[in-house]
């Protein structure tokens, strides 16, 4: 089911003078999605770990004569959360006010029973797919009510919705996705102009 009008499509300039954050921005769905972003007017902010990959979707962006994003180099396997609250800091401090937080970035762990699954990769799905969103959210959060509205958007998966096996702590991470979106959508919606959504982008070839 669709909730897009037949023939409609974004302008130009649908985000322009808007800042959006996305998490895993160095390639697949986070690539495009800042690709996109940045092609609809937003002054777009790069987060991941491998900066030259970072920059290789930076120098696009410069290429497509966009606005000019910039680069968070960021591993969200960190636990400390004075290093989110450092990076919010940063951005408060340039007068940064979020209009958009994509939460993307995931990894897939082990595909195997839960029994076989090691607990270090275990712990290292639900750090990057659960936990990080959690602290970097928390970080953000002044900053995305700074903007007169604001969207949080997850990616989340069909595993996270409906277990399968062998799917592991991929599946469970991305149940807790889809909780913790509803527990923070109904938290914000009578208070805030926040708005807490997550995605299903389906089977994707990344």
């Amino acid at each position: 089911m669709s909730f897009v009008p037949d023939g409609w499509e974004a302008s130009s300039s649908e985000l322009a003078g808007k800042t959006v954050l996305i998490t895993g921005a160095n390639r697949g769905i986070g690539e495009a999605v800042a690709l996109s972003c940045a092609q609809h007017g937003a002054e777009v902010l790069l987060l991941g770990r491998d900066e030259a990959a970072l920059a290789r979707v930076y120098d696009q962006i410069i290429e497509l004569g966009c606005p000019t994003p910039g680069i968070i180099p960021l591993d969200l396997t960190t636990r400390d959360p004075a290093l989110y609250a450092t990076l919010a800091d940063e951005l408060s401090g340039a007068s940064v006010v979020l209009d958009g937080l994509v939460l993307n970035a995931s990894v897939l762990g082990e595909r195997r029973a839960l029994a076989q699954t090691s607990p270090a990769s275990w712990d290292e799905v639900l750090q990057v797919n659960m936990t990080a969103v959690f602290l970097l959210t928390r970080a953000l959060m002044p900053l995305l009510e700074a903007a007169s509205t604001a969207s949080v958007v997850l990616t989340s998966s069909g595993v996270g919705r409906r277990g399968k096996a062998y799917w592991g702590a991929y599946a469970v991470s991305k149940f807790a996705t889809e909780g913790y979106m509803q527990v923070l959508a109904d938290e914000l919606g009578a208070t805030t102009s926040v708005r807490v959504n997550s995605l299903n982008p389906g089977a994707v070839n990344t």
